[in-house]
């Protein structure tokens, strides 16, 4: 167990669901955010933003590990993905490395690679494919944490998280469908496994019809419960997109 863990971002979607999630993981859940959050059993609060470094530093002093959800989710104005997922992430990896919190859990996404064809099955190996500059932020937070991993190290998993919802609403969902509990276990296991080193992973459960490899799932010990074709009838099977971002790859 980790004496102390940080959630950035713990009011937004993904945080919200980790919150109840990585109850005792940790001896204390440190809770970041913006928003005005009250402490629970177990919790601490710091309201702080990510963009400012000194800010990050106070949220992540004393503690073992962060999961780094805070971004803005979706693509906007470069001015503004560069203030929050570029400079905010790289605030969250240096207040990692100042204040020694040993292992960064970075909520990456499909966006990194959302030029490939749809249908394609692709590892984490393949070159990076961004489909918006929010894909691109993405991409900065992997190799951000590279880089922090080969010269400071960090122990760095990222998460190229897919579709996560409680269910798949769409067709593209049938491939890349995250749920919650999946990404509970995945993120849980991101904190306690051993020796990750650096480590990118795709994040979704256990879709039949993925087009993502299950590189390094094995090294984190990750067995997801759920299925999309589960919900295969509701969503309707005609994918209407050409790349595998949906529609942040369109025109």
């Amino acid at each position: 167990m980790n004496n102390r863990v940080v959630v950035t971002g713990a009011a937004g979607t993904i945080g919200s669901v980790m919150r109840p999630g990585l109850a005792g993981q940790a001896g204390v859940l440190r809770l970041m955010d913006t928003a005005p959050l009250e402490a629970g059993p177990g919790e601490e609060v710091v309201r702080g933003d990510i963009r400012n470094l000194e800010d990050a530093r106070r949220a992540l002093a004393g503690c073992e590990a962060v999961v780094h959800l805070a971004a803005i989710a979706q693509e906007a104005e470069f001015e503004e993905i560069l203030d929050t997922n570029i400079r905010g992430t790289f605030n969250v990896f240096e207040a990692a490395r100042l204040e020694g919190c040993r292992r960064v859990v970075f909520a990456s996404s499909n966006h990194a690679i959302g030029f490939y064809p749809v249908g394609e099955t692709i590892g984490v190996e393949v070159p990076v494919r961004p489909d918006t500059y929010y894909g691109v932020s993405k991409v900065f937070g992997e190799s951000l944490g590279s880089l922090y991993h080969d010269r400071h190290g960090l122990e760095v998993v990222c998460l190229r998280i897919g579709a996560f919802l409680p269910e798949p609403e769409r067709p593209r969902h049938l491939s890349i469908w995250l749920s919650h509990r999946d990404a509970v276990q995945l993120v849980r296991r991101s904190l306690a496994a051993p020796d990750v080193g650096f480590l990118t992973v795709y994040g979704t459960s256990d879709n039949r019809r993925s087009w993502w490899r299950r590189d390094g799932w094995d090294r984190l010990g990750y067995a997801p419960q759920d299925q999309a074709d589960t919900f295969a009838q509701r969503t309707g099977e005609r994918m209407p997109y050409r790349f595998q971002g949906g529609e942040m790859a369109e025109p």
